[in-house]
């Protein structure tokens, strides 16, 4: 395939999604009725080995799994995950704008009960808190101090609206800034656990708000997602990391779009 028609792949992407015109809590059900389960496997499954896609469906589809016995934690995530996605489904319908609480909101939903007690009871960190210790991540090593993460999350969503308010070709550079958002949301490293769960959650959070289709990064993939990280960590290049997200999207929503080609054949395709 043609660098034209992959680049062409990625706007019909777009153009999918805004033909879907999600305005309720009932369109994101049925436009991501599929979407959420893989989106919450792979997300998970990308730092715990101990998910399952089995496991993810049968807690989506029915809030339950039967004879269970493998990781506490693991069914933990994935619970977390389905509340996540009800707790985001009426603000992703208003476009609530992210805030800093929104970002402790996220994180206290999808890390409630997966502490270790090391982190919980000795170090006295709390889902839904700023790590109150200094973590580090990646061979960069890289990640904020306890008490400067409160004004670098701040300057960046500041960063964010700014670059809104100031591009005219919102269009064109919304991966761009998403790119940006994700990789310095973990460069910044905010929280004491669940930092990359919490991140992919933001990114498809500020791409949907943006009218633009949110992306699932694939667990077989995350070698090549860990290597843009590293690249943004070690020399801020964005281009590997925004590069990346493009090939992801167009992997996400590939299927579908082969659906709307069929149905386009038929005189019924998106417009």
């Amino acid at each position: 395939m043609s660098l034209v028609e992959k680049c062409h792949r990625y706007e019909e992407a777009i153009k999918l999604w805004r033909s879907y015109r999600v305005a309720t809590e009932a369109d994101i059900d049925h436009r991501l009725e599929n979407f959420r389960i893989l989106f919450a496997y792979n997300s998970s499954k990308i730092e715990n080995d101990a998910i399952t896609y089995s496991d993810t469906r049968e807690i989506f589809e029915n809030g339950r799994v039967l004879n269970y016995t493998g990781s506490p934690r693991a069914m933990f995530e994935l619970f977390n995950q389905r509340t996540c996605y009800a707790f985001l489904k009426p603000k992703l319908a208003s476009k609530e704008p992210l805030t800093i609480a929104l970002i402790k909101e996220i994180h206290g939903v999808l890390t409630g009960g997966t502490y270790d007690e090391r982190r919980y009871v000795e170090l006295g960190e709390r889902p839904g808190e700023f790590k109150k210790h200094d973590y580090v991540t990646g061979i960069a090593e890289v990640g904020s101090l306890p008490e400067d993460v409160e004004s670098d999350l701040a300057e960046l969503l500041d960063e964010l609206a700014d670059y809104g308010d100031k591009n005219e070709d919102k269009n064109r550079n919304t991966l761009k800034a998403a790119a940006y958002f994700h990789a310095r949301f973990e460069y910044i490293h905010p929280f004491a656990d669940g930092n990359g769960r919490v991140g992919r959650t933001l990114l498809n959070y500020y791409l949907m708000i943006h009218d633009h289709p949110p992306v699932i990064i694939y667990d077989e993939d995350k070698l090549a997602y860990y290597d843009a990280l590293s690249r943004y960590d070690e020399d801020e290049d964005l281009a590997p990391m925004t590069a990346f997200l493009k090939r992801q999207t167009e992997r996400t929503w590939n299927k579908a779009l082969e659906r709307g080609r069929q149905c386009d054949d038929n005189g019924n395709g998106y417009t």
